[in-house]
């Protein structure tokens, strides 16, 4: 995967639990750690939003792009047929 997510090290730093988390976003505890696994195709910009809220945090704290797999072209194509 290309797209590292750091969440439970901000988490850590924060001294919040996930359970406190997922309440204030919005979002079951299950798909939470699914976002923290990294085994989510996608984030919303406004659940994004309301993480680095709560983790008083910037998007680039808790995702990281690390060379390596890439995503599969299927994922792109519909990006430059707009």
């Amino acid at each position: 995967m290309a797209i590292i997510i750091n969440l439970d090290v901000m988490l850590a730093k924060r001294k919040l639990k996930s359970k406190e988390l997922a309440s204030y976003i919005g979002i079951t505890e299950q798909n939470l750690s699914l976002l923290k696994s990294g085994k989510v195709r996608g984030i919303r910009f406004s659940t994004l939003e309301k993480i680095c809220e709560k983790l008083a945090c910037q998007p680039g704290d808790i995702l990281e792009w690390r060379e390596g797999d890439n995503f599969a072209d299927d994922d792109v194509d519909h990006l430059t047929d707009a």
